[in-house]
C-alpha cells in the first residue's frame, strides 16, 4: 500500500512537472503573456499617426500582447501625464513617439527606476539615459530622396538653370526635422553655391525653414508672405522642398491662394491621402513612401526580443546620439511615391484603397 502511494505521488508529481512545462513553453512561444505594451502617439490630427497607433495596437494583440494605446493631442504635458500613468500601471515596455524630444526626461526616468524599457518611435527622444532603442526610417535619406528628385525633375546637371527654389522644414523640436532637411541640403546645397539653384526669400537655414508642430497652416502663411515678396511680380518659383506632407499641404494652399506661374515642383513626405490626391491632381511632385506597417512589424520583433530577455535586432549603432549616448537603432529604408508609381505603391499594396484616393 505504501509503495502505491508513492508510486501515485511520483506520477502526480511527473504530470505537474510535464504540466508545467507546457504552460512554459506556450508563454514562451506567444513571448507574451499577460505583458502591457504601453504606445504614445502624438495626435491624432495627422493621418500618419492615427495609421501607425493602429498598426501597433493591432500587432502587438496579435502577438498576445496588451496594449494601451493613447494619443496626446500635440499637447506635451498631456503626453507626459499619459506616459506618467503608464508608468504608475506597471507597464511592462514603453513605445513613444514623442511630440517634442527633450520633454520627457522626468517622465523617463521613474520608467528606468522601475526597469520599464523604453523604444522611441520614429522620433528620438532626447536628453535621457532611460531610453533603450529607437526605430525609425532612415531619416536622412528621406531628405535625400528629396533632394534627389528635385535635382533629377529639373535636370540640374544638364540644364544651366538659374531655378528658383524655397524651403521649407519642420518643427525644431523634432529631431527628425534637422535629419530630414540636413539629407536634402547635402544634395542642394552644391547647386545653391554655384547658382544654378537660388533661393530668392535667402532663407536657406533650418531655423528659418522650420514650421513649429509641422503646421500646415503656419507653412501656408510663410509660404504667402514668401510668394507676396519675390514671386508676385511673376517670377517664376521652380521648387519647393517640403520636408513633409503637412507642410507641403500648406505649400499648395499657399500657393493656390495667391501665385499665377507655373506650378512648381513640391516634395513632401508620409503619403498622406490629401497630399496623394494632390499628387494625382497634380499638385505635388512627390511624397517619400514609409510603410509604417514594416516599421510597426519591426517594432514589436523588438518588443518581442526584449520580453524574452533579449537583445532588440538593430542595424545602426553609430548615428543617433540623443545627447546621453548613441542610442542602438533599427533603420527602415523608405522610398519615394509620385503620379507615376503610387498606385503600385500604395494601393496595389494594400496601403489604401482606390476609393480612399477619390
Amino acid at each position: 500500500m505504501k509503495r502505491r502511494l508513492v508510486g501515485i505521488l511520483i506520477c502526480l508529481m511527473m504530470i505537474s512537472s510535464l504540466l508545467a512545462a507546457c504552460g512554459k513553453k506556450d508563454k514562451e512561444t506567444s513571448g507574451s503573456g499577460d505583458k502591457t505594451i504601453g504606445v504614445c502617439m502624438p495626435t491624432k490630427d495627422l493621418q500618419r499617426w492615427n495609421q501607425d497607433g493602429e498598426n501597433m495596437e493591432k500587432l502587438l494583440k496579435e502577438a498576445g500582447y496588451k496594449v494601451d494605446l493613447q494619443f496626446a493631442n500635440n499637447d506635451i504635458p498631456t503626453q507626459v501625464s499619459q506616459i506618467e500613468n503608464m508608468i504608475a500601471k506597471d507597464v511592462d515596455l514603453l513605445v513613444i513617439a514623442s511630440i517634442e524630444g527633450d520633454s520627457l526626461g522626468t517622465a523617463l526616468a521613474q520608467a528606468k527606476e522601475k526597469k520599464i524599457p523604453v523604444i522611441a518611435y520614429d522620433r528620438l527622444i532626447m536628453n535621457t539615459d532611460a531610453v533603450s532603442y529607437y526605430a525609425t526610417f532612415d531619416n536622412y535619406m528621406v531628405g535625400q530622396k528629396q533632394g534627389e528628385y528635385i535635382v533629377e525633375a529639373l535636370n540640374l546637371k544638364s540644364e544651366a538653370g538659374p531655378f528658383n527654389i524655397e524651403l521649407i522644414t519642420g518643427d525644431p523640436g523634432d529631431n527628425n526635422a534637422q535629419f530630414f532637411f540636413n539629407g536634402a541640403m547635402d544634395v542642394l546645397n552644391p547647386y545653391i553655391e554655384s547658382g544654378k539653384l537660388v533661393v530668392k526669400s535667402g532663407q536657406t537655414g533650418f531655423t528659418a525653414a522650420a514650421t513649429a508642430n509641422w503646421s500646415t497652416a503656419d507653412a501656408q502663411s510663410r509660404i504667402e508672405n514668401i510668394v507676396s515678396s519675390f514671386y508676385a511680380d511673376g517670377t517664376q518659383l521652380h521648387a519647393v522642398m517640403a520636408s513633409n506632407d503637412s507642410t507641403a499641404l500648406g505649400v499648395a494652399n499657399a500657393l493656390t491662394a495667391t501665385y499665377t506661374g507655373e506650378w512648381p515642383i513640391i516634395t513632401g513626405q508620409d503619403c498622406d491621402i490629401a497630399n496623394v490626391k494632390n499628387m494625382i491632381a497634380g499638385k505635388q511632385a512627390m511624397s517619400i513612401f514609409k510603410d509604417t506597417r514594416d516599421l510597426a512589424k519591426q517594432v514589436v520583433s523588438m518588443v518581442d526580443a526584449i520580453m524574452k530577455g533579449g537583445d532588440a535586432p538593430v542595424n545602426d549603432t553609430k548615428s543617433y546620439d540623443n545627447g546621453k549616448g548613441i542610442v542602438p537603432t533599427y533603420l527602415c529604408e523608405p522610398v519615394f511615391a509620385d503620379a507615376n508609381n503610387y498606385k503600385e505603391l500604395l494601393i496595389d499594396s494594400g496601403y489604401y484603397t482606390e476609393d480612399q484616393l477619390k
